[in-house]
């Protein structure tokens, strides 16, 4: 494109900075601290962090990789993965929650980066500091964007109304704009995908208290009820053919989402690390005459085990972070190593997690331990569509040459 856009250089890497480390972290460790204080607290009342979310407004982390030029920060992707990172460690919930917002951002930053404006006004809202929540989740909707089950009617103006449910809300209580998307039928020999915005204030949409779960509880990602929600035609950002979609607005959908998850889970996981590592290191052990269990063989090769996994993690995160945001060549199959990225961490997470709590011992199981409430919130990972099973058959079918042809 022509325009070329500002970032803050302030917040970026230098080179006197350590390789992924920013010359200035974005949320401070104060904030940090206060939010993941106020963590367990969410957790237990299952309530939404409305306390995080205007210290995050105010830190300006909603609007953070917003051009300087619509009144942003102008982080870099791979800049705002790492203070995703950074959040999830210590609140996972809040962290994942914002990664809805940020997805839309980031689908947004992609098709202006290319020159096309029809999504700016993303990031012109988000800069005035409106939050966005995803509407994509539905019950019985395996095929995600290329299907749905919530009807799309076109309106004489231009705009749609859409009818049925969604699952999944995350931000519910909170946000001002809802991306949805549903099946226009009206001809059905060529039904379409429509990819549009609802309005906080627009009638016929509701909020179902759903949200009761094993972890991830402060997102309250509570079901909605469109029951004619109207979005208007400045509104509806794409009209695309059913199935298998092929558009950079849901390019950046998927480029914007998939490391954003990967890093709340990698977050997690290295907070899991962190805290084993710190009860090894003060546990004392009797069959080692007092000394503590970083002394212990297994203790050692438990912790060795968790490092490798951590370090793999991260390092296919910033390699596909760096890749999405410089732009993959020609050919290159990015929607294979997004996915491989997101599964990994997921995957990953999970194992490390688990291997921490070994570390740690049986006072991890306490309802007062961060890690019994970090045991829960990881075990999410296995839900975010598209889920294992689905993302192994894209990744096989994309490294085989038959994406789209099966």
């Amino acid at each position: 494109m022509s325009t070329a856009l500002e970032y803050d250089t302030s917040v970026r890497p230098t080179d006197h900075a350590p390789p992924g480390e920013l010359s200035r972290a974005l949320l401070s460790e104060a904030l940090l601290d206060r939010i993941g204080t106020r963590a367990a607290l969410y957790d237990r009342e299952n309530r939404f962090f409305f306390e995080d979310i205007d210290e995050l407004k105010e830190a300006g982390f909603l609007r953070a990789s917003v051009p300087l030029e619509l009144g942003g920060l102008g982080l870099t992707s791979p800049e705002l993965i790492r203070e995703q990172v950074r959040l999830a460690g210590r609140a996972p919930a809040t962290a994942l929650a914002l990664n809805m917002h940020q997805y839309w951002i980031g689908a947004a930053l992609h098709l202006l980066r290319r020159g096309d404006t029809s999504a700016q006004w993303i990031l012109t809202e988000a800069a005035a500091g409106k939050v966005f929540a995803a509407g994509h989740g539905e019950p019985g909707n395996d095929l995600g964007l290329a299907h749905s089950f919530v009807k799309a009617t076109p309106l004489a103006d231009g705009g749609y109304c859409f009818e049925g449910r969604k699952i999944f809300t995350s931000l519910a209580p909170a946000w001002d704009w809802l991306g949805v998307h549903g099946l226009d039928d009206s001809d059905p020999v060529q039904p379409k995908i429509v990819h549009a915005f609802i309005e906080r204030g627009t009638p016929g949409h509701r909020t179902v208290k759903t949200w009761d779960t094993l972890g991830m509880r402060a997102t309250q990602s509570d079901d909605t009820l469109l029951e004619g929600a109207v979005a208007t035609p400045d509104r509806v950002t794409r009209v695309l053919p059913a199935g298998v979609p092929n558009d950079p607005f849901v390019d950046g959908i998927l480029g914007a989402v998939l490391p954003g998850l990967a890093a709340v889970y990698y977050g997690i996981a290295k907070r899991a690390f962190d805290l084993a590592l710190a009860s090894a290191k003060s546990r004392t052990s009797s069959a080692l005459q007092g000394k503590t269990y970083a002394y212990k063989p297994l203790t050692q090769h438990t912790v060795a085990e968790a490092a490798i996994a951590l370090d793999s993690i991260e390092a296919l995160l910033e390699r596909v972070a760096d890749q999405w945001w410089a732009g993959y060549p020609e050919g290159e199959l990015w929607i294979a190593r997004l996915l491989a990225a997101k599964q990994h961490a997921v995957d990953g997470a999970l194992h490390v997690v688990n291997l921490s709590l070994q570390i740690a011992g049986a006072g991890a199981l306490a309802k007062r331990a961060e890690l019994e409430r970090l045991y829960r919130d990881v075990r999410a990972g296995a839900f975010h569509p598209p889920n294992a099973d689905a993302s192994h058959e894209v990744i096989g079918q994309a490294w085989l040459g038959v994406l789209g042809k099966v």
